[in-house]
């Protein structure tokens, strides 16, 4: 009743959500899936604009925003802009919207998963430090850093990437209308410049926010009329998030550099707890500069 009330005497208004940087840690996945799922219940806003800027990040991650977005998308028009980078991860949260507009210089793509992880045993020998581990189930330690994988350890964890990427597959097949063995074709982990993109169909425009904005003004009907909303942080989240950029000061440092090895300190360098290794729906080349 309440609800009902407010939607009449607020006037309707298009949202435009900023997601930008890696997902995992710039972009919460949590506080982003239930940022959208309000937006989804709120019905004053007519309509939701992704603002993307991101090489992606966290599989998992990944795919818990792509399918709030999917949500909201089934009850409320949406549509993606990508300005510089909408890669791996990123990709797979544009290719959730109805329209994804992108700039022609920005970089989209790269679908596909990587899985990394620090092999420490050779440093800490040096140190004379050896790990003793304990388990049950011959697999329980798979892909420790202490020591190297098995070829059977190596063939499984290949096997949890090949369903992983079919999970990415599948889904941008789905969600741009594409034959399965197109969408197969171009998922090689390259990107592309929202020209090509455009060609291969993974976009549906070339252009700039201002023309996210018209389309979705057309979609709904509604005034042009725009809110920015993102998910609040806490004064801890911002301190903890501060010391943990200073404390990967000397990595950052590696990003001046520029490309690939640039960039991928960069990525690293923003992930924070890069050292853990993990499964990543992630780019990690150049972004042509942000």
């Amino acid at each position: 009743m309440l609800d009902d009330l407010l939607a009449q005497v607020r006037p309707p208004v298009l949202v435009v959500v900023d997601l930008q940087g890696v997902i995992g840690q710039a972009i919460r996945p949590l506080d982003t899936a239930r940022m959208l799922m309000k937006l989804r219940e709120d019905r004053g806003v007519q309509g939701v604009l992704l603002n993307i800027d991101s090489p992606g990040g966290s599989a998992g991650g990944s795919e818990m925003i792509t399918r709030a977005a999917h949500r909201l998308r089934e009850v409320k028009p949406v549509v993606a802009f990508v300005g510089t980078i909408g890669a791996s991860g990123g990709y797979m949260l544009a290719s959730a919207a109805e329209h994804i507009v992108a700039q022609p210089s920005a970089l989209l793509g790269s679908i596909g998963v990587i899985a990394y992880r620090p092999l420490v045993y050779e440093a800490l020998s040096r140190v004379g430090v050896r790990m003793d581990v304990a388990k049950s189930g011959r697999l329980k330690d798979m892909l420790s850093p202490f020591r190297e994988p098995t070829t059977e350890e190596k063939a499984k964890e290949q096997e949890l990437l090949d369903d992983m990427y079919n999970i990415f597959v599948d889904g941008v097949a789905q969600s741009r209308r594409l034959d399965l063995e197109d969408a197969r074709a171009l998922a090689t982990g390259e990107v592309y410049t929202a020209r090509q993109a455009l060609t291969h169909r993974l976009i549906d425009s070339v252009g700039d926010l201002d023309d996210a904005i018209d389309w979705l003004v057309a979609r709904t009907g509604a005034p042009r009329k725009v809110r920015n909303v993102r998910p609040k942080r806490s004064l801890r989240e911002m301190l903890m998030n501060r010391n943990a950029m200073a404390s990967m000061a000397p990595l950052g440092a590696i990003g001046t550099m520029g490309g690939p090895l640039g960039a991928f300190a960069s990525v690293l360098g923003e992930l924070g707890h890069a050292a853990e290794g993990g499964y990543y729906y992630l780019y990690t080349g150049p972004t042509g500069g942000r």
